[in-house]
């Protein structure tokens, strides 16, 4: 699992069809000191993210273990949106 921001959506009215009805999101990765590291990627919103939430995504193969995208062409899934996360007794990020 890795972390990001989501930073915007993405609308693709003519897609494959087994990609009816997923909602794309851009997610900025975030390193474990909460600083941004300039990789983006676009994933499957799995649990209602909205931009500028912090989230939990993976990728590969993994992204193709939620019911949402199971048997998809999915290469990235948006699964937790964070609430708090700390490193070495620090808190990094709190949502507000």
């Amino acid at each position: 699992m890795l972390l990001g921001k989501v930073v915007g959506t993405l609308v693709a009215s003519r897609k494959e069809e087994t990609l009816e009805g997923l909602i794309f999101l851009v997610v900025r990765q975030i390193g474990a000191d909460g600083e941004e590291t300039g990789a983006y990627v676009v994933a499957n919103d799995a649990v209602g993210a909205g931009v500028g939430e912090v989230v939990l995504y993976a990728q590969g193969s993994s992204a193709r273990q939620t019911e949402s995208t199971r048997d998809r062409p999915c290469d990235a899934v948006i699964m937790a949106i964070v609430d708090t996360w700390e490193v070495a007794g620090t808190e990094i990020y709190r949502k507000e």
